[in-house]
């Protein structure tokens, strides 16, 4: 999955912390990684979106979008991954990943075919419509209750979110909601957005064993008390829908 590149990380902490490798390739790998329930290119993915939110992660986000090449994501997809993210993490972290990208696709001589959205529908129209496919009716609760004090934020997160960055085709619902609750649980201070996107995962075809996955799958990168904290946001979304934590 990560070639030469994994070796040679741990061999360099044989001189200073070589339990530290050690962890690395026993959990991260052995444990982590190797576990049932989302594919290597999910796991890729999350792990890319929860790198790229934490923003201070260049040279182990460069590490994971390579080993999302190798486990067969495509650029577009990390390309998708990261331009998805701008509203939850912000231009400038997505700015930065977008430049990492471009490094390692550089370093594999890939090119990438830019794609570009061509919909001329208006776009409050189609954001309302992908917000009520993805967040159910509460999302245009959450949107109305703006309106007495930032009506134009409430149309920025319908227009923008959903009629311009949920509206791109070039990565799979279910993806994007990885991808979204990764980065979400990076931040560690989002619990009620985390709450929506975890229903939206479910919305959109995910199962509560698919969420916990992507749970545990960041905990590597973000650690232990930001994913305590997003578990405890999931199982209270499961238990509001009656749905169980086991596939």
């Amino acid at each position: 999955m990560s070639g030469a590149r994994g070796a040679a990380i741990v061999d360099a902490l044989a001189d200073i912390a070589p339990d530290l490798g050690r962890f690395v390739v026993e959990w991260a790998y052995a444990d982590i990684f190797d576990r049932p329930g989302l594919d290597l290119q999910e796991r890729e993915l999350a792990t890319v979106g929860a790198l790229a939110a934490l923003g201070d992660a260049a040279p182990q986000l460069n590490f994971h979008i390579d080993a999302a090449l190798r486990v067969g994501v495509t650029p577009v997809e990390i390309v998708e991954a990261l331009v998805h993210l701008v509203p939850f993490t912000g231009f400038p972290r997505a700015l930065n990943a977008i430049g990492v990208a471009r490094a390692v696709f550089a370093d594999h001589g890939v090119t990438v075919d830019p794609v570009a959205m061509d919909d001329d529908r208006d776009r409050y129209e189609r954001g309302a419509e992908n917000l009520v496919r993805i967040d159910g009716r509460h999302g245009l609760d959450v949107v109305a209750s703006l309106k007495d004090i930032s009506p134009d934020l409430a149309r920025y997160i319908v227009e923008f979110s959903f009629g311009d960055i949920y509206h791109r085709p070039w990565l799979s619902p279910q993806r994007k909601q990885l991808v979204t609750v990764a980065a979400l649980t990076a931040f560690g201070d989002t619990a009620p957005q985390l709450a929506v996107h975890i229903g939206a995962a479910l919305n959109v075809g995910l199962i509560p064993a698919q969420v916990v996955e992507t749970l545990t799958q960041v905990t590597a990168y973000v650690g232990f008390p930001h994913v305590l904290n997003a578990i405890s946001t999931a199982r209270e979304v499961f238990e509001k829908r009656n749905l169980s934590e086991e596939p």
